[in-house]
């Protein structure tokens, strides 16, 4: 089986250890692609196209320069994750509410789109291991992993919670659970270390967007009524705070074998 951690020298590899401060900012990451996206579409009245072009064209100028950069940079590399956050959320808006693309379709759609990258990203490089990411063609391919786990998290999510009708807290608590069984045969090494980060990867996305719709969500709709302004806004600061300290304390930069 492959290894999660295949590590060449800290100073090469681009993304972070995976520790406690990794799913925690993800899952921050995640709930603000939710409603910071829905901010900028009604709130500021740029509409879905409107966001979607200026979410893009933030993505890929901050893409270009975590790119160009060498090793990890805490601030670069978040800023990447919450703008692909939106952008994977801004995908499968796209194709429903455009489109008029059901749920079910997107989904499974992003689940084969998805299985591809991996499959390509396996057969040219020999590992998927997010620790071996250290040249500009695993970087690509794991970006584009991200940006389809994103979109896919999204179409499930929307699933479970709207077509479905479980509504934002039982769709929160199905996706908690299946996370903490996958989290527990990851632990006990029943399941490869690869496929369960990236599953658990996948699922952090629906979970978190359960999040910010049961926060944001007027209480009618079941949510708690604070906004996508006021949650947006939250969820950034603690992202802010989390990815300041760790660029002084250097406590999820990888070390060298």
């Amino acid at each position: 089986m492959e290894k999660l951690a295949q590590r060449p020298s800290s100073m090469l590899v681009k993304v972070p250890e995976i520790t406690m401060y990794f799913w925690i900012i993800k899952v921050l990451a995640t709930t603000v692609g939710e409603t910071f996206a829905d901010f900028l579409n009604t709130n500021l009245g740029l509409g879905l196209s409107g966001t979607s072009i200026a979410t893009f064209i933030a993505l890929a100028v901050v893409l270009f320069f975590q790119f160009k950069g060498k090793g990890y940079k805490p601030p670069v590399y978040w800023l990447a994750i919450v703008l692909i956050s939106i952008a994977g959320t801004l995908v499968t808006d796209n194709l429903t509410d455009v489109v008029g693309v059901s749920l079910i379709t997107s989904s499974v759609l992003f689940s084969i789109a998805l299985a591809l990258v991996f499959t390509t990203w396996y057969l040219k490089e020999k590992t998927l291991a997010i620790h071996s990411i250290y040249t500009p063609t695993r970087e690509a391919f794991y970006w584009l992993t991200i940006l389809f786990t994103f979109a896919l998290g999204t179409a499930t999510g929307d699933l479970l919670a709207e077509r479905l009708a479980l509504g934002f807290g039982y769709s929160f608590l199905v996706f908690a659970a299946v996370i903490a069984l996958i989290s527990i045969l990851w632990q006990r090494n029943v399941i490869n270390a690869v496929f369960g980060f990236w599953a658990v990867y996948v699922l952090t996305r629906p979970l978190g967007a359960s999040i910010g719709d049961l926060l944001s969500q007027d209480k009618k709709a079941g949510g708690f009524g604070l906004g996508t302004t006021a949650t947006s806004f939250i969820f950034l600061s603690l992202i802010v705070i989390t990815v300041a300290y760790l660029a002084k304390s250097k406590k999820d930069q990888i070390t060298s074998s």
